[in-house]
């Protein structure tokens, strides 16, 4: 069912100094920084040949990423995001299967303006699992 790795997400309070350790230092392609307002938070991603890294930044208060980082402060993988050709098909086979998905289990457009959906980490061996369709 899940396809290509997207991409890998890293929570950081400091976007910007995150941005220039990839880019100045690592000489990565780094995206403008993007806000995602219905996501709380503003993201950039680091463009690999074989996938993507994305950071991950507060934006609000009731950012969901906040406490996260709360309890990283140095910040922390925060989720791993897979590709599917049909994203409400596989919502469908993962809740058939006993799979929680977050967040009332309809699909949100994602920072690439494709729909996305999260799954629990308790059913996915304690990681966050992003789901995109491709």
């Amino acid at each position: 069912m899940i396809g290509r790795l997207n991409h890998v997400a890293i929570a950081v309070k400091d976007l910007a100094a995150a941005t220039r350790v990839y880019r100045d230092t690592l000489g990565a392609d780094v995206s403008a920084p993007l806000p995602q307002p219905e996501h709380g938070v503003t993201v950039v991603f680091v463009n690999l040949p074989n996938t993507k890294i994305e950071f991950l930044e507060p934006l609000g208060e009731n950012s969901p990423i906040r406490a996260f980082l709360d309890r990283n402060p140095d910040g922390a993988i925060h989720h791993l995001c897979y590709e599917v050709d049909d994203i409400n098909s596989a919502r469908d086979r993962l809740v058939a299967a006993g799979a929680r998905v977050l967040g009332g289990g309809e699909p949100k457009i994602g920072a690439h303006g494709k729909p996305v959906l999260f799954l629990h980490p308790k059913d996915f061996c304690g990681t966050l699992t992003e789901l995109e369709q491709a």
